[in-house]
């Protein structure tokens, strides 16, 4: 479902991933950790092709980074439900209509649109707050409009890129086991995190990142492999 084959990427001369290799299969749930300014989000933002490697190649689905063109990114972005630290959502609309949104850029139907709606805010317990606007939730409850956000478009994979950093502990682990629910139902998660508190209750795939490589992590023989 994702590969990212001997890719190299530098920000201005400096380099950040070098001859990186790396794989995802549909359904997985993969932690993706390393310390901060590692190159996690710049990985995150290869796959949904904001940024093109420089060599080696990004595939994602029928997209590749050598050959996607501009009018292909949409199509691309519609299979990736992304979710961010500080939420990004529409302050001026209610949980309903940030959902909304999403579905009607596309041309989806009015109808379809609320069932959908109401069957994302449903998984992550929200249907009550749909008529709310964002600054009336808590932190929590906008990272679960957001991870509804995230899913209406019935992604492959959701990319997670820091989403319980603006957390606390109880909060965070309640995001973690909506986006476990989520996944346990089919769709791939790639959870991008410096807690790793958090990732060692999970007996789940690790990557590291770390000096331009990807490292595969086995948290109980405490060994760590070349992918």
């Amino acid at each position: 479902m994702l590969t990212f084959s001997h890719v190299d990427f530098k920000y201005y001369n400096q380099p950040v991933f070098t001859d990186l290799n790396l794989q995802i299969n549909e359904g997985e749930f993969v932690f993706l950790i390393g310390k901060s300014g590692i190159g996690k989000s710049t990985l995150l933002q290869l796959i949904y092709m904001n940024l093109l490697p420089q060599s080696g190649y990004v595939q994602f689905d029928k997209f590749s980074s050598e050959t996607i063109k501009t009018k292909d990114l949409p199509y691309l972005r519609r299979k990736l439900g992304i979710v961010f630290q500080d939420f990004q959502l529409l302050e001026d609309r209610t949980v309903y209509d940030n959902l909304a949104f999403v579905l009607q850029v596309t041309g989806c139907p009015r109808k379809i649109i609320k069932k959908k709606v109401y069957h994302a805010l449903s998984e992550v317990g929200l249907t009550h707050k749909q008529t709310n606007m964002p600054k009336e939730l808590s932190g929590g409850e906008q990272q679960r409009v957001a991870i509804a956000r995230a899913i209406i478009n019935e992604p492959l994979l959701i990319l997670a890129d820091e989403p319980t950093g603006n957390l606390d502990p109880e909060t965070a682990q309640e995001i973690l086991d909506i986006l476990k629910k989520i996944n346990s139902r089919g769709t791939a998660v790639l959870f991008a995190t410096h807690n790793y508190d958090l990732v060692r209750k999970f007996d789940t795939k690790i990557i590291k990142l770390e000096n331009g490589k990807a490292v595969k992590v086995i948290l109980k023989k405490k060994e760590e492999e070349k992918l």
